[in-house]
């Protein structure tokens, strides 16, 4: 192993469309390799600034010869970077590298089974092995130069690798748990291909975000929006390490909480960490604005919204007499999960399962950096 990934050295998963592109970056880091999203149709320039130590391509729905087909700058393969093709991501590298896809009237959905041939990434695995396939086009002939690994009934180019220019891909699907030996696939593809470290840790992870908070906000006021939840909690006790005292955490009593919920989170929370805790009694409100309100997305924009309200509210009693000295609170702490923003369609024509009021639902007046 030559190289290590961190937030300025990530491995950069390319999303097409697939919901699936979160996971996949899930499982890099599972393999203590930090990771991020970048859309399929960001500039070269963005991947550049980005430095990748290595990319990673995502499935998607679409067929690669679709006139609307999800594309990459072809620039991208030439970074002299890693690249590992899943699905639709396999088939566009194999056809921007010279190689040849086909629509073969095939298909291959579900369990699979696999016949793994060489290489480096299924060195080991002998006789067939299931994998989990999602596709109709199919890879006919490898790019000059790459050796074919593996095929299916239905693929007979179902997985290639270049170690020399550290290229690899599969036509399905590592990242899911219907691939038993899918996360050692990836993983060999990170380690022994693109020669990359197992460095990424949580105490390092920690140290990171602290370091990028005290200078995203440097001698600016922070208020944190406290659920009692894990997220937000977490969220609350790394920026408080950062900025210490320059952040209030801001509890809303909505009137849709457990009984007794309130009087815990106030309790646990001060008792945990010593921050400074700040409780809103917005119930009236959100009940009077949710009254008569039935569809799920509206409930949930007007709920995203009423939060911010009362964060905005909540200002003047952490500001207290500084307010008068032109003083203001410019960012807002949130506990935004990956599966917050996959649910709320995040992703380039990733489809939206259901929006959240911390993602989805946030209004477009709102007065905080987040």
């Amino acid at each position: 192993m030559t190289g290590s990934s961190d937030n300025t050295h990530p491995v950069l998963v390319v999303d097409f469309g697939a919901q699936y592109a979160q996971l996949i970056a899930r499982r890099v880091r599972e393999a203590r390799i930090y990771s991020e999203v970048i859309a399929h149709d960001a500039p070269l320039a963005e991947f550049e600034a980005k430095n990748p130590a290595a990319i990673v391509l995502s499935g998607g729905p679409a067929s690669v010869y679709a006139d609307d087909a999800p594309s990459l700058d072809p620039a991208v393969l030439d970074l002299g970077v890693p690249v590992f093709g899943i699905c639709y991501g396999f088939q566009s590298m194999a056809k921007a590298l010279g190689g040849t896809v086909a629509n073969t009237g095939g298909r291959e959905f579900g369990r699979t089974p696999f016949t793994p041939g060489g290489g480096v990434l299924h060195a080991g695995l002998d006789g067939e092995q299931p994998v989990w396939m999602s596709h109709n086009d199919a890879v006919q002939v490898a790019p000059e130069g790459f050796s074919v690994t593996g095929s299916t009934p239905g693929a007979p180019v179902a997985s290639f690798e270049n170690t020399e220019r550290r290229m690899a891909g599969v036509q399905y699907h590592p990242e899911v748990l219907h691939t038993p030996h899918g996360q050692q696939v990836l993983t060999r593809f990170l380690y022994d291909i693109a020669g990359l470290e197992p460095a990424w840790t949580a105490a390092n992870i920690a140290e990171s975000l602290i370091e990028d908070v005290r200078a995203q906000v440097g001698d600016g006021l922070a208020i944190c929006g406290l659920s009692g939840g894990v997220d937000s909690a977490v969220a609350a006790a790394l920026v408080q390490r950062a900025i210490g005292d320059r952040l209030t955490c801001v509890f809303v009593d909505h009137g849709l909480l457990r009984e007794g919920e309130r009087e815990q989170v106030q309790q646990d929370f001060v008792a945990a960490t010593g921050a400074r805790l700040v409780t809103v009694d917005a119930e009236s409100v959100f009940l009077s604005e949710l009254s008569g309100v039935s569809d799920p997305e509206a409930k949930r924009k007007v709920i995203g919204r009423e939060f911010i309200r009362s964060f905005e509210g909540a200002v003047t009693e952490v500001l207290g007499d500084r307010a008068a000295a032109g003083e203001k609170v410019d960012f807002l702490v949130q506990g935004t999960l990956y599966p917050d923003v996959v649910e709320s369609g995040g992703g380039s024509g990733t489809a939206n399962i259901k929006s959240h009021h911390n993602v989805g639902g946030l209004p477009d007046d709102l007065e905080f950096s987040l």
